[in-house]
């Protein structure tokens, strides 16, 4: 019993320790503290907002739905601009947009087919 007590003892003085030896690595790193960054205003959930008359592609449906056949409309607060042609691309969920870019050249061209073939069948 007397063992534990000292035990407890022992391991509260060394967390003490540490405690004060981190202070004063503070104090002798000129006092400053870290402050969490600044939060963006717009959230972290949604994408920026696509610039002022942007045409969203495939009349703003999400490309991963229109490759699986669904016509799937999307808001566009979740999307990508192909930083190679520039075009804006719209999403329904965060999951579809993250899958997306895992191949992005090759979702374009299913979506574009599927959305060829329904133009075409719908005209």
């Amino acid at each position: 019993m007397q063992r534990r007590l000292v035990l407890l003892v022992l391991l509260a003085g060394a967390s003490v320790g540490l405690s004060s030896a981190r202070a004063a690595e503070n104090d002798s790193a000129g006092g400053e503290v870290r402050l969490a960054p600044a939060r963006h205003p717009g959230g972290i959930w949604k994408a920026s907002v696509p610039p002022v008359g942007m045409k969203a592609e495939f009349g703003g449906h999400d490309p991963i739905g229109l490759a699986s056949g669904a016509m799937i409309k999307a808001d566009c607060s979740l999307n990508w601009i192909d930083p190679d042609t520039g075009k804006l691309y719209c999403f329904s969920s965060a999951t579809s947009q993250s899958y997306f870019q895992d191949w992005p050249k090759r979702n374009i061209g299913r979506a574009s087919r599927q959305w060829q073939e329904r133009s075409v069948g719908g005209s």
